[in-house]
């Protein structure tokens, strides 16, 4: 039971505890559509870059829960395997006395349970006490809402914000509201399924008295509304944010492998896809990665969309749509943008819409163009969608035009350079603002023509020619076709090093080239730009110890100027980047070099709780010790959760060409420890069938099996 017997509106904030200091802390996830929580292992939200954020705001800074004015003790805390849930259990510290003995540690049991739906937090907070004798549980949940901006949250600094109104408190409830900048109300409404015994504008308390054996629940709502928490309403929002999420991981094919480790890491992989894939008008779009990356981005995703288009193409269609339909039509110094060009960002916080950042709807990508252009093309392939494909036409024609604009004024090379100082200095997916340099590690100086991005640029212009022939224009085929010929001829001999034996990360704005070996060269393999030779000669680079930790390839070798393993991008290791140095390294012909990389990151992510994060330390792995965690990366990130996919098609040797009806699988190889992989319901057409690899002796061994279908016309297996 539950006294009510205060209701107030005074504040006596200070006299709760501090949290108490959080280095090193697991912190733990959950998403739905444009909000998300970021708590930690009690559950607890304190404000250290943490919280419930909408649409790129924080709505709550504090969400702390207290048993007699204390933390509990925590038992454990878990997100459920397909991410709908966060559980913590928590038992009591010793409590006041009910009567002439005070309760001991360790009999009350607190449970906070807790999803996202419909831009709401649901929690249900449950007390169970396993002792005979009566106790009393003062509960305390302390709240408050900041309303930052994420730039804020970030570290970004203002000059000026909005307005904080006072919070409205009623009998079983409290509203906080700010109105920002840009005259856009946001709301925090907290709200209870009991009368608490004490209430104000910052905390809530409840006096529980349970008698032996007996249990007690509260449910709790936080959204932009007051509403009447009840079980049926938790119980109802459940089942539908649990059969979203299943709905995500239901699309596409589905892969089992016979090492049950590698399957969890598949699996969490799968459910961190669905976590981050947010239903759109336009079709599901993966978000980048929570929490600074929470919200659409061209570059990582389309590369997400490349790594599971062999198994889920339905992925590639959404972001496809997504940004065709967010394509610049004009130019703007301040957001990068030029007609043509393909959305690098997009946000909808306070700060964007002021235009204090740029990043409302920002272009400042060199490289989101022709990867948009290359995954429209190796779309077509894989399903042989023409009806999509001409509903986006024009979108490709205005970004191949684009690029072709931007190679005349730049010496023939695809380029970059800022419009403004508020947007970013470096605009491939290196960013930061030291990653590309000359071997002496000074700075270039602009435009800045990186290697990757005459890579995509080069798979872009030959992607556009296979879709003219597809669509009957001969001469726009065969223009394109010359272009990309032309472009891998020019990169071949302004970025080849040849006492390096390497490619140039980039060239400056005098065209001298920055001699400095990167994981970049691993993109160009990928494109597919080099000669036979050069490519080979760069992937036995990458798989170099120079390049290989033991963990992954790392972006930087150890012997390049700024090489700092604890760095962004100058030294750590980025799963997403030796996903694609992999299949470049396979497509120039060495499938066991794949097949070292996947298992390098394997064994990364089994320390990691098999889950990838954005990126790690690129110290080089000794035995007995586990990867270094990078602070501050994002986890879960969508390009890192796709990486398991990519890897396995370069190990795998899987093409799908729906154009052609046919599917190649080339001198596939299986990851070390499994001796069997099962891909079910591919589709390729109007056919569906399941895929089957058995190791053996010494070799693997590939199967085709339909499912109450037939096969795809032209089906080849080359051992």
């Amino acid at each position: 039971m539950i006294t009510a017997t205060e209701i107030s509106t005074a504040t006596q904030e200070d006299a709760w505890p501090a949290p108490p200091a959080r280095s090193g802390q697991r912190l733990f996830v959950l998403k739905e559509g444009d909000t998300f929580l970021v708590a930690d292992a009690f559950g607890d939200v304190t404000g250290e870059g943490d919280g419930l954020f909408h649409n790129d705001t924080r709505l709550l800074s504090t969400f702390r829960l207290l048993m007699d004015g204390r933390q509990p003790a925590l038992l454990s805390s878990a997100v459920s395997q397909d991410n709908a849930f966060f559980t913590a259990s928590m038992t009591n510290h010793p409590l006041p006395p009910l009567g002439e003995t005070s309760m001991a540690e360790g009999v009350i049991h607190l449970e906070r349970r807790r999803f996202l739906w419909n831009a709401c937090v649901y929690e249900r907070i449950s007390l169970a006490n396993y002792s005979d004798a009566a106790a009393r549980v003062p509960i305390q949940l302390l709240y408050a809402a900041d309303f930052r901006d994420m730039f804020e949250v970030r570290g970004q600094s203002r000059t000026k914000r909005g307005d904080l109104a006072d919070a409205q408190v009623d009998d079983r409830g409290v509203a906080l509201r700010y109105q920002g900048l840009d005259a856009v109300w946001r709301s925090a409404v907290v709200s209870f399924s009991e009368v608490p015994q004490r209430l104000t504008e910052g905390h809530a308390e409840f006096e529980v008295l349970l008698a032996g054996r007996e249990h007690w629940t509260l449910y709790v709502e936080v959204g932009t509304t007051q509403t009447l928490p009840s079980r049926q309403r938790y119980r109802n929002a459940a089942a539908q944010a649990r059969s979203m999420l299943r709905l995500h991981r239901r699309r596409g094919a589905r892969l089992r492998v016979s090492n049950r480790l590698f399957q969890a890491w598949i699996d969490k992989s799968e459910a961190d896809l669905a976590l981050l894939t947010t239903e759109l008008p336009t079709g599901p779009y993966p978000y980048a990665g929570i929490p600074w990356f929470a919200t659409p981005f061209g570059r990582d995703a389309v590369i997400t969309a490349m790594q599971t288009l062999w198994i889920d193409p339905a992925l590639a269609r959404g972001v496809l749509s997504f940004l065709a339909a967010h394509q610049a039509l004009e130019t703007s110094t301040f957001r990068d943008a030029e007609p043509g060009k393909i959305m690098h960002e997009t946000r909808k916080g306070e700060m964007a819409a002021v235009n204090e950042l740029p990043f409302g709807q920002y272009y400042g990508g060199v490289d989101t163009t022709p990867l948009f252009v290359m995954l429209a093309a190796a779309y077509a392939q894989r399903t042989a969608d023409s009806v999509f494909i001409n509903s986006i036409w024009s979108a490709l024609v205005a970004a191949i035009a684009w690029i072709e604009g931007n190679m005349t004024r730049h010496g023939g090379f695809l380029s970059y350079a800022r419009g403004e100082a508020t947007g970013l200095a470096n605009q491939g997916w290196k960013d930061s603002h030291d990653s590309v340099f000359h071997e002496d590690g000074s700075s270039p100086i602009g435009p800045i023509a990186l290697v990757e991005v005459q890579g995509y640029t080069y798979a872009a212009l030959r992607g556009m020619a296979s879709l003219a022939t597809g669509r009957g224009d001969d001469l726009a085929s065969a223009r394109w076709s010359e272009t990309a010929s032309s472009l891998a001829a020019r990169v071949e001999q302004a970025f080849w090093q040849d006492d390096l034996q390497f490619y140039a990360i980039a060239l400056d704005g005098k065209g001298s080239p920055c001699r400095v070996r990167a994981s970049n060269a691993g993109h160009l393999l990928f494109s597919g730009l080099p000669s036979p030779e050069r490519g080979r000669i760069v992937a036995r680079h990458l798989l170099s110890g120079a390049f290989d930790s033991g963990w992954g390839v790392r972006t930087l070798p150890s012997n390049m100027a700024r090489f700092n393993p604890m760095s962004y991008h100058n030294g750590s290791v980025w799963p997403h980047d030796v996903a694609l140095c992999a299949a470049g390294v396979a497509r120039y012909g060495d499938r066991d070099g794949a097949v070292h990389l996947l298992n390098n990151l394997f064994e990364a992510a089994a320390f990691f709780g098999l889950r990838l994060p954005e990126l790690f330390c690129g110290f080089k792995r000794s035995p007995g010790e586990s990867p270094t965690a990078y602070p501050v990366a994002c986890l879960p990130q969508a390009w890192a959760a796709g990486s398991v996919f990519m890897l396995l098609q370069a190990c795998l040797g899987v093409e799908i060409d729906a154009q052609a009806d046919g599917m190649l699988i080339n001198r596939p190889r299986l990851p070390v420890g499994i001796d069997s992989l099962n891909i079910g319901n591919i589709s390729v057409g109007a056919s569906r069938f399941d895929l089957a690899f058995r190791r053996v002796e010494g070799g693997v061994v590939a199967f085709v099996e339909p499912e109450g279908g037939a096969l795809p016309t032209h089906v080849e297996v080359r051992l």
